[in-house]
């Protein structure tokens, strides 16, 4: 009889209050933290990648408490502008950001991150936000009557943006780069341990080390709940690693088939998994697996992170010169997506995945054949193109199905 009774006064007070009772609890449970959105699969805490197209193939985005794998293309240069693409994003979605390098130093990292389009920056109040076009000197002519409307959204509409797009002929403001606040980890600035340390003494120093600052920002920030952030004021940690196993760090991986510790990697990895499922943070890694010597490091590399998604550059390249591959700048490979509240994960077959990059836009799409083969076309041309066209017709994948851009 107690039952009916506690559920009678729950109906009665969510009908004086104007709405129901399991409203209430629906917005208990979300935590309201800026630059984050529900996934609409399995109401995980999710944050943008920096690039729309690629939260669309991971299913809305990153998960909080996830761990991305970049696989570095050969020169670098697009797995390092995904990682920029991340950084720059958690600066405008207010979060904190980490990042650690072994070549280049951090604050030149942030200096080059690049500038906004089509961006609603909140103003200090929080309350409106201004809409700053790609150019605002070039307005477009309207209407007389539509002239003297304000330029501002209310609140309740700019805060579901959810991903923003970039400039990469420009970089961000002095103003935005200051308000965000950032952590740094740069390998030859950093004194080497003493020996004594609380981790597993199989990982490298230069590992070892890095996973210690990691800790330190997150205990530091109040991301692992050590002492709870203030209501309404709580935010991601971003942690962005560059180029890890290669030489630099003091790894020797990518030059030996047997290294000398083939474990210190995973065991960081590993261990870096721990700190971010107990943690409001969020890590995206590149690593250069083209030059890893042992393919059974790859492996477990690959099977320590949540998603796995690879660069495959067409510079210097002999598909650089074929006419199926002229409107792109690589393929875009999807190794691994997480499946998560599930014992499994799901491997994506999905081989159609092209990536271009122009000066305001990156952007992933499904890989097209060209609507006419003119005879000009070399006999060996054709056979790529033959060739491809086979490729296109297997890798049917839920990713590439249904939009015919992704980018939306």
């Amino acid at each position: 009889m107690a039952a009916p009774s506690v559920r009678g006064v729950s109906a009665g007070a969510g009908a004086a209050t104007g709405e129901t009772s399991f409203r209430r609890k629906v917005r208990g449970k979300l935590p309201a933290i800026r630059g984050t959105r529900p996934s609409v699969h399995n109401g995980q805490l999710l944050v943008s990648t920096g690039v729309p197209s690629l939260d669309h193939i991971l299913g809305g985005g990153l998960a909080v408490g996830t761990l991305l794998l970049i696989e570095e293309d050969t020169y670098s240069t697009y797995s390092n502008l995904l990682l920029k693409y991340f950084l720059a994003e958690g600066v405008i979605s207010g979060h904190e950001v980490f990042i650690a390098s072994a070549s280049d130093i951090p604050c030149k990292i942030i200096q080059d991150l690049p500038e906004p389009l089509t961006d609603e920056i909140p103003t200090q109040g929080d309350t409106k936000y201004v809409l700053e076009g790609p150019g605002s000197e070039d307005t477009m002519k309207i209407a007389w009557r539509y002239q003297n409307l304000p330029k501002f959204e209310s609140a309740s509409s700019s805060s579901a943006r959810f991903g923003h797009y970039y400039d990469m002929s420009k970089t961000m403001s002095p103003d935005m780069l200051q308000s965000a606040k950032t952590h740094s980890f740069y390998l030859p600035s950093i004194i080497p341990l003493d020996g004594t340390s609380g981790f597993s003494s199989e990982m490298s120093c230069d590992y070892l080390q890095l996973l210690q600052s990691i800790q330190s920002a997150i205990h530091q920030g109040s991301f692992d709940g050590s002492n709870p952030q203030q209501k309404g004021q709580k935010k991601i940690l971003r942690i962005g690693i560059q180029s890890l196993a290669s030489v630099l760090w003091g790894d020797d991986l990518c030059s030996q088939e047997r290294p000398h510790n083939p474990h210190s990697l995973t065991r960081f990895l590993y261990a870096l998994r721990g700190l971010l499922r107990s943690s409001l943070s969020v890590g995206v890694i590149t690593v250069p697996t083209h030059l890893l010597q042992n393919k059974a490091i790859i492996a477990r590399v690959r099977n320590l992170s949540d998603t796995v998604v690879s660069l495959e550059s067409f510079i210097s390249s002999e598909r650089e010169s074929n006419p199926l591959y002229k409107d792109y700048h690589g393929l875009f490979l999807v190794h691994k997506i997480p499946r998560l509240n599930s014992l499994i994960s799901d491997v994506s077959d999905t081989k159609d995945l092209a990536f271009k990059l122009k000066r305001k836009m990156f952007s992933i799409e499904r890989l097209h054949l060209p609507p006419d083969l003119s005879d000009t076309v070399s006999r060996s041309s054709k056979q790529d193109l033959a060739g491809s066209t086979k490729l296109l017709s297997s890798g049917c994948g839920s990713a590439a199905a249904g939009k015919k851009h992704l980018d939306f």
